[in-house]
């Protein structure tokens, strides 16, 4: 599939046609055209092109309504033809667009309510949706957003301690650069030839924008910008965190209003504020010739994504992998290396050659850390005009089966155990009574009982499902987990690194053990019904419920296929009590509702 995508920035104008053909993985994603146009003004601006000399040059255009129309002469010279689809970088999309969306007018009218929370990026890209639905009125027009990919983010990540009234006003923490963070990380995981989903990653995109993600097992729990792109790491112009004290201190000592402040957090601060120069480039150079102004701002710098790294390897329990990104991040040995050394004690350590020699040439993703340390650190280009034809390649190949009315059950709380917590908790070799069988076939629950004992509480009576696993693991709720005094993340079933410990007690002994997780919501499917909805392991997919009479969607629902499973939703007790559930309920899940995995 062929798709043309735009990245209309407030001064820049970024585009690509892209093949994509139907299974591909990142790699095998063909650019047959790239080009840009920067700084618009009324002196005109330059063009870039990117694949190759024998491109035509183009005069200067002094606006992106300008630029955008002479992108069809341009693709007809070079002979680009046969595009089915356009699809643009939309920076703020709040918390209504997980996926990528056809740019419908209702759709476009949410995007412009959202235009206060990205002053800088949401006008332009709307202005390129403007254009090119002129330009290409036969061609459907989507948006991919930056904010989706950490939608998946847990509310304690982005909830402010600020009164309610505000909160139910709609501040909250967004998150930015979600497309190129989605990149980078699943351009690590097939460098590493791990499955995303295994690991614990964390991405620093620096550029003029500048931001950290924590991507744990495929998905994005924490990024440094917030309800706005000011949030997080020093920027080109932008100042990230800031003590919000200074709007009134601000005004009380210099007069100064609530949009001059603004303004200038956005356009004269960062490395611009520090140094008067944006571009780091030029700040290295000038610190190298003794200028104490960037020698400080460079410390700053790297003193902030270094803190960002450390907060992100705790929440996630460790970390597998650091991937730099990003104008900076890719082309600047010496600031990786600032931001790097003092992280030995994590396992992380750079090499001095191979973070020298980094050579990006066709899509690489070099590693550039000391042989023998176990985090993985890799430098590769963000590709956001990419990953964005990706996406909207796949949205527009999504099945689009005949809605499927699937069962929706609710998990209390239980155990799976290890062969060793048996023998700990019931005695050497005992076996465990089966009770009554489970829907899924070979799966039964025990008359046996455990109890699960925490720092501030226990729980009694707590179910053992079987037959027995190779490792044991605990599936409670969330306020079962403030019972016991314990933070359970929430995960797939069978991820349980970094998890936290707690007492098993049975009638011949107590286990110690990890494995305590909230389970995340996901379906068992047979692979009959799978291969009707065109669907595969690791799959996700929204499911809608038809009979609880609230209309509610459950987004990031994982796929797990098997042969004879009984194809059923699993939720645990808190989403079921805040979802109203009781009683016998059904999900839809539809062919517009489907997701690939990442």
């Amino acid at each position: 599939m062929r798709i043309l995508v735009f990245n209309a920035g407030s001064s820049s104008l970024k585009f690509g046609v892209f093949d994509i053909p139907r299974g591909a993985g990142l790699a095998q994603m063909q650019q047959c055209f790239k080009g840009s146009f920067d700084r618009f003004g009324a002196g005109g601006c330059e063009y870039r092109s990117g694949l190759g000399a024998s491109q035509p040059a183009h005069a200067p255009h002094t606006s992106l309504e300008a630029a955008t129309y002479a992108v069809p002469e341009m693709l007809a010279e070079a002979g680009i033809e046969g595009i089915e689809a356009v699809g643009h970088r939309i920076a703020h999309g709040g918390a209504e667009f997980s996926a990528a969306t056809e740019l419908a007018a209702p759709v476009l009218d949410q995007i412009r309510a959202l235009t206060s929370l990205a002053p800088l990026h949401n006008p332009a890209n709307l202005q390129a949706v403007e254009v090119a639905g002129k330009v290409w009125p036969h061609l459907p027009q989507w948006g991919v957003f930056d904010t989706s990919f950490h939608l998946t983010n847990p509310a304690r990540a982005i909830t402010y301690a600020v009164p309610k009234a505000w909160r139910d006003a709609g501040l909250r923490r967004f998150g930015f650069h979600g497309t190129s963070h989605k990149y980078v990380a699943l351009r690590a995981a097939e460098e590493l030839g791990r499955d995303l989903r295994d690991l614990r990653v964390i991405s620093l995109h620096l550029g003029n924008g500048a931001s950290a993600c924590a991507v744990a097992h495929g998905q994005s729990i924490d990024s440094s910008m917030g309800m706005t792109a000011l949030e997080g790491l020093v920027m080109g112009t932008r100042s990230g965190d800031v003590d919000p004290g200074l709007f009134g201190y601000l005004s009380r000592q210099m007069g100064l209003g609530v949009q001059e402040i603004e303004d200038a957090l956005y356009r004269d601060s960062g490395l611009l504020g520090l140094t008067g120069s944006s571009d780091m480039r030029d700040v290295e150079d000038r610190a190298a010739k003794g200028d104490s102004d960037a020698q400080l701002a460079i410390n700053i710098y790297a003193y902030r994504a270094r803190k960002y790294i450390g907060a992100y390897a705790a929440a996630m329990g460790g970390l597998d992998a650091l991937i730099f990104t990003g104008g900076i991040g890719e082309n600047s040995p010496s600031m990786r290396r600032r931001i790097c050394d003092g992280l030995e004690f994590m396992g992380l350590k750079l090499d001095h050659d191979r973070n020298m020699a980094v050579d990006l040439a066709g899509q690489a993703a070099p590693q550039i850390q000391a042989y023998g340390t176990r985090v993985n650190v890799l430098v590769t280009e963000t590709a956001e005009q990419a990953m964005i034809a990706r996406e909207v390649a796949l949205a527009i190949h999504a099945p689009r089966a005949e809605a499927m009315r699937i069962p929706v059950a609710v998990s209390a709380r239980h155990v799976h155990l290890s062969r060793d917590a048996v023998d700990a908790l019931f005695g050497p070799g005992y076996e465990l009574t089966p009770d009554k069988p489970l829907r899924q076939k070979g799966h039964w629950a025990a008359r046996e009982r455990v109890s699960l004992h925490g720092p501030k509480g226990s729980i009694a009576n707590v179910a053992i499902l079987a037959p027995l696993r190779d490792r044991t693991q605990i599936e409670i709720s969330r306020t079962d987990g403030f019972a016991l005094g314990l933070d359970a993340p929430v995960r797939h079933s069978g991820v349980l690194q970094g998890t936290p410990t707690v007492r098993l007690q049975g009638p011949a002994g107590q286990y110690d053990t990890d494995g305590l997780i909230i389970a995340a919501r996901h379906i068992h499917m047979n692979s009959k019904d799978a291969l009707q909805m065109g669907l595969t392991d690791g799959d996700s997919v929204s499911i809608t419920l038809t009979t609880t009479g609230r209309g509610l969607t459950f987004s990031d629902v994982l796929i797990r296929v098997s042969e004879n499973a009984f194809t059923e939703m699993h939720i645990d007790t808190d989403e079921a009590n805040a979802a109203g559930i009781s009683g016998a309920v059904e999900g839809e899940l539809s062919g517009e509702a489907m997701l690939r995995g990442t």
